[in-house]
């Protein structure tokens, strides 16, 4: 795992998922495996039934010469026809985008995990969070009842 975009998880709520490839330079890998990348402002669009990759941010190879990489490029990522016109006809519908959520190496090839999101209200990350500590209280008192029933 080179990079995880966690302020997606809560910010949206995901739909279908996908793994896709990514056209990347040399420098752009050799600074991948280093572990320096950030999801945080990225998104993903379709142009011409393409998909591309927007605003994430790969840092310059420290040891690059001057034919390192632009850190902000649009980079295109790689999936079947199939899966694009199904990204297609979700992100058609109003108020849906592609989120990136992981950037990973996957039997030595960069890959991206997108998913088709609809963004969530104050009120909707509220109640997540109300329900997440719900669940974190009830686990904590089953815990310590079966702890004391010993």
């Amino acid at each position: 795992m080179v990079s995880q975009n966690r302020k997606a998880r809560h910010d949206y709520f995901l739909g279908d998922h996908f793994e896709a490839g990514m056209v990347l330079t040399g420098t752009e890998v050799k600074s991948l495996r280093m572990g320096r990348a950030s999801l945080a402002d990225a998104f993903a669009t379709i142009d011409d039934g393409e998909v591309w990759l927007r605003n994430a941010h790969i840092p310059e190879y420290s040891f690059g010469t001057w034919k390192n990489h632009a850190t902000r490029r649009n980079r295109k990522l790689l999936l079947h026809r199939r899966e694009i016109a199904k990204l297609e006809r979700e992100v058609g519908n109003s108020g849906k985008t592609i989120v990136p959520l992981a950037l990973y190496f996957s039997d030595g090839y960069a890959k991206v995990e997108i998913a088709v999101g609809t963004g969530k209200k104050d009120w909707d990350k509220r109640q997540t969070l109300a329900a997440r500590d719900a669940d974190r209280e009830a686990s904590r008192a089953l815990a310590s009842r079966n702890r004391r029933s010993r």
